[in-house]
């Protein structure tokens, strides 16, 4: 097998992803350990502050260049149900290892940012391409529409995935 100069530019392009994802996880890791340390000097758990839900018309999902891991009608559905339901999913863990992206729940795999009042100014793609992240949010959504609440959602989330996956986001308990 002779070398060929493509191998060139593929050994350079992981050596470039190994060398982004510990840089990456070695901040994450530090942020988390801060955050951590002051739950823990002020005797106070780790709780975040409520997002408002969007209302009105949705921004349209960004262009990727991947194709979607799910049906696109169900890829809308769960990013529609995290934009009009920030209280849920912003609960209920996701464990795909995102957490190394700095995400924080389920909630961040499909909202990058909000405005205060609610309104969704810029949507997370990596959700329309992970599996696990919209599966978590389909099963949230699910409980959810059959008036299952947010602690039970929790609940029925970590029993399903977390015996299936080693590691899960820092989420914060409703």
């Amino acid at each position: 097998m002779g070398y060929h100069p493509s191998m060139k530019i593929l050994g350079l392009v992981v050596s470039a992803c190994l060398i982004l994802a510990a840089s990456s996880s070695a901040t994450i890791a530090v942020a988390g350990q801060h955050e951590h340390s002051q739950a823990a000097a002020t005797g106070t758990p780790n709780r975040i502050a409520p997002i408002k839900a969007h209302t009105g018309p949705l921004p349209a999902l960004p262009p990727v260049p991947f194709t979607p891991s799910r049906p696109m009608a169900i890829v809308q559905q769960v990013y529609e149900f995290a934009a009009r339901h920030p209280e849920v999913l912003q609960h209920v863990p996701c464990y795909c290892g995102c957490e190394r992206m700095g995400h924080n729940g389920n909630h961040d795999c499909f909202v990058k940012a909000r405005t205060a009042n609610g309104t969704v100014t810029e949507w997370e793609p990596h959700g329309i391409g992970c599996a696990i992240c919209l599966d978590v949010g389909r099963d949230a959504m699910s409980l959810f529409n059959t008036g299952s609440s947010v602690q039970q959602i929790r609940a029925a989330i970590e029993k399903k995935y977390a015996s299936h996956f080693p590691s899960s986001t820092p989420t914060p308990r409703p």
